[in-house]
């Protein structure tokens, strides 16, 4: 026996209809108003800081430095046995950087963070958190502060890392 399609009934399809367009506007109104254009008639956006989307503009547009664009920098260091290290680079809001880093001898914890410039509370940002022998990537910077890795070597042995980045920083160094 053959079966036949189920098909709505125009009532059905008519309160799809309304439905889905309900649905719309209510996200319309709830949030994409606040997260585009800053217009927020019912305070939700607000209070799930939504509204903070519309207004974000670079405060100081970065202008990139072309050597830092097209070549990587190379950095190599050693992590000691059972020690840590942080290597830090200052950046400025929304600047972009390219890295890659191995490391020779072992593995190594990191933890790829940014810390606001001016703050004094200890707060910080993790980006990538990981237990390995190397990482690539890129980011672009929330804000303006100290961006870089921590490097906890857990092993008996030193391990050495070679760190190459591009992108619109000044090195700090290692701290």
């Amino acid at each position: 026996m053959s079966q036949v399609p189920h098909s709505l009934s125009r009532k059905q399809l008519i309160i799809a209809f309304f439905s889905a367009f309900g649905i719309a506007v209510i996200t319309l109104i709830l949030f994409i108003l606040p997260a585009e254009y800053n217009v927020d008639p019912t305070g939700i956006g607000k209070s799930l800081g939504l509204t903070a989307l519309a207004g974000e503009q670079p405060a100081n547009p970065v202008s990139p430095d072309p050597a830092r664009e097209s070549a990587f920098e190379l950095v190599e260091f050693t992590v000691p046995a059972g020690k840590g290290v942080e290597y830090k680079l200052a950046m400025q809001q929304y600047a972009k950087l390219t890295y890659e880093w191995v490391s020779y001898g072992g593995e190594l914890y990191f933890d790829l963070h940014g810390e606001p410039e001016g703050d004094t509370s200890g707060y910080f940002e993790s980006y990538a958190e990981a237990t390995t022998y190397e990482m690539k990537g890129s980011f672009t910077t929330p804000f303006t502060g100290s961006h870089g890795w921590y490097f906890k070597n857990n092993g008996a042995n030193n391990v050495t890392v070679k760190l190459m980045i591009k992108g619109d920083y000044t090195i700090i160094g290692l701290k």
